[in-house]
């Protein structure tokens, strides 16, 4: 079947938009692969997305380039408007499309997590449980949440261990007071020695100190403290003084920004290239409390306001704690719908402001300078790695005379015994290591008997599709394990795919060790000592291990499959069954008759005991 035409596919897309309802949602844009590459919401799905394919309609390279590559639209209708931004970014952060502004993922900084328990805990995390437990973060400086859990400590005797405490263990005296207890650094809730609602004030008041709300609480523990004071219970206000003390302390640390105790975040950015920086400084009851960032992929270089709506989106899509004004470089491209999310999240009025002059635009300057630093020091460490590469690559890139430096190499080896099981291996190196997250692993049932050309020229052509599809990158050099046979099958598929000339390809012949390259009659040959050689030996030698040893899985399944599809009843289905149960031939040989009717029906599991039980089998 012949490709459509680039228009074809254009007038068929808008012909498609022209279908979509004009009412809220989000739209999905596929490619040919038929892997998102584009997330969008829109307060009118049909007007949005045919503006897209509009020829009076003036865009930015980025945006030419993601139509080019549009080959499907999907539409997910919604409500609201506000609906259709908490979905965006829900489907954003899920499938990361190419073609988005991305938050880098923030999976690498700690959160501090309140459970949602009758006896809550308080502890660092990594990793978040939709529970309904709170969560404050992400602390991108780590030495300051663990700082800020020390304080936390210090200030409220609130359980550290895991125990699942209920009312029921409780009262049924399921555990014993640790050694927490006898110290004082927790009031012992596992043998009821404080009630749950007292605990659960405890755990309230740690929360108001994680928001950096502070005034109310200093104040309702001074008048604690004067009531147990009263009532002649001083070790108790001792007990309230001391906290007090280390609350006082831990206020002082936090610069005051504002006499105006109010609880305000400021945005800063800095764009360079395709990469931004978004500082957030987070201000509560007018002191700086923290400072955290984010990197951004995909930043768009001509779109500002596009950028600090991603921004913001993303941001507070993941933050539990909104503030009363958030202060912005400037406005975003959709400023009233953010307000109208934000104030829902809030429950009371937010305000999105870009001051232009006085101390409040300094504080944008100065999250902005924050950003500036961090971007560059982070642009300078990406340098520095490049600058790290092995000489080996720039040796490589000399003797083969290769247009730009071959960091990214991939090589593939085709496997098969007598032509069964024929099957391919794809392997990755980056910076002279082997990158097996990126490995790849083909079945071939395309390929006649052992027919090795028609083996390569099916595995790079399914490889050129991931790579125009955006699922893999292209590599810097591909290199084939074979000679001038395989070279031409993959030079083919190659150019049937559209990918011809777009990276070098070689072949490397295992019996002299030569170099075969496209339109070279003569092939070239390195000295054995060569670096370069070594090099592509070893890349080629690990594709050739990881295809022999997915040909080897495949060949044993087979067997194995074999084998119990030959005893009467047992079908193809049945075996599979019978292996992801027991995972051998041996282990079901071994299993007991009840054992196996668990997996299979009755009179399969009798077929499978008196097979194995009544006939002498060898391994």
């Amino acid at each position: 079947m012949k490709r459509r035409t680039t228009s074809a596919l254009s007038e068929q897309l808008a012909a498609t938009a022209a279908t979509l309802p004009p009412s809220p949602g989000v739209y999905l844009f596929r490619n040919a692969a038929g892997t998102i590459i584009y997330v969008g919401k829109a307060k009118n799905l049909r007007q949005r997305v045919r503006s897209y394919f509009q020829s009076s309609r003036s865009t930015d390279a980025k945006t030419q380039a993601l139509v080019r590559n549009i080959a499907d639209i999907e539409y997910i209708a919604t409500d609201t408007e506000v609906e259709a931004l908490i979905l965006e970014n829900t489907l954003i952060k899920r499938h990361k499309p190419r073609y988005n502004i991305l938050l880098r993922d923030d999976k690498s900084y700690p959160f501090i997590r309140v459970t949602r328990e009758p006896y809550p805990r308080i502890f660092l995390t990594r990793r978040i449980v939709h529970d309904g437990s709170l969560y404050f973060g992400p602390y991108t400086n780590a030495t300051y949440a663990k700082q800020l859990l020390r304080t936390l400590r210090a200030l409220f005797p609130i359980r550290s261990c895991d125990l699942p405490l209920t009312e029921e263990s409780i009262h049924r005296g399921k555990f014993r007071v640790c050694l927490d207890y006898h110290i004082g650094k927790c009031l012992g809730p596992c043998e009821g020695h404080i009630s749950a609602e007292e605990y659960n004030r405890l755990v309230r008041q740690a929360t108001e100190v994680l928001r950096g709300r502070t005034r109310e609480l200093q104040r309702e523990l001074e008048a604690q403290m004067r009531t147990l004071s009263e009532q002649l219970r001083f070790e108790q206000a001792a007990q309230i003084r001391n906290r007090l003390y280390v609350l006082q302390e831990h206020t002082e640390r936090q610069k005051v920004i504002s006499v105006e105790p109010i609880d305000r975040d400021v945005l800063g950015i800095a764009v360079q290239g395709t990469t931004a920086c978004a500082v957030f400084l987070i201000i509560r009851e007018g002191k700086l409390l923290d400072k955290r960032h984010v990197l951004i992929q995909h930043a768009p270089e001509d779109s500002s306001a596009h950028l600090v709506q991603a921004t913001l989106e993303q941001w507070y899509l993941q933050q539990q704690d909104i503030p009363a004004e958030i202060f912005v470089p400037e406005q975003p491209e959709h400023p009233e719908l953010l307000i109208q999310w934000l104030t829902e999240r809030r429950g009371t009025p937010v305000r999105l402001i870009a001051p232009l002059k006085g101390e409040e635009a300094q504080l944008i300057r100065m999250a902005a300078l924050n950003a500036r630093a961090i971007l560059e020091q982070h642009l300078a460490q990406q340098a520095k790695k490049t600058s790290r590469l092995p000489a080996t690559l720039y040796a490589l890139q000399r003797d083969l005379n290769l247009p730009i430096l071959p960091r990214r190499i991939a090589c593939i080896d085709n496997s098969h015994l007598h032509g069964t099981d024929p099957v391919s291996a794809l392997v990755v190196f980056v910076d002279g290591k082997p990158r097996k997250s990126e490995y790849r692993r083909f079945r071939l049932e395309q390929v006649p008997g052992n027919d090795d050309f028609a083996a390569m020229r099916e595995v790079v052509r399914r490889y050129a599709r991931r790579i125009q599809s955006g699922e893999d990158a292209a590599p810097n050099l591909l290199l084939l394990d074979g000679g001038k046979g395989q070279l031409s099958a993959a030079l083919e598929a190659l150019s049937e795919s559209g990918l011809s000339g777009q990276f070098p390809v070689l072949a490397l012949a295992k019996r002299l060790e030569e170099l075969f390259r496209p339109g070279e009659p003569e092939p070239i040959v390195l000295p054995k000592t060569s670096e370069s050689l070594r090099l592509l030996q070893r890349i080629r030698n690990e594709a050739h291990r990881f295809a022999i040893e997915y040909h080897r899985l495949r060949r044993r399944k087979r067997t194995l499959q074999t084998e119990l599809t030959s005893i009467p009843g047992i079908g193809a289905r049945s075996a599979q069954k019978l292996l992801r149960a027991f995972s051998s031939v041996e282990r079901i040989r071994a299993a007991s008759l009840e054992e196996l009717r668990r997996v299979v029906s009755t009179r399969q599991a009798e077929a499978l005991y008196q097979y194995f039980h009544s006939t002498p089998h060898t391994t």
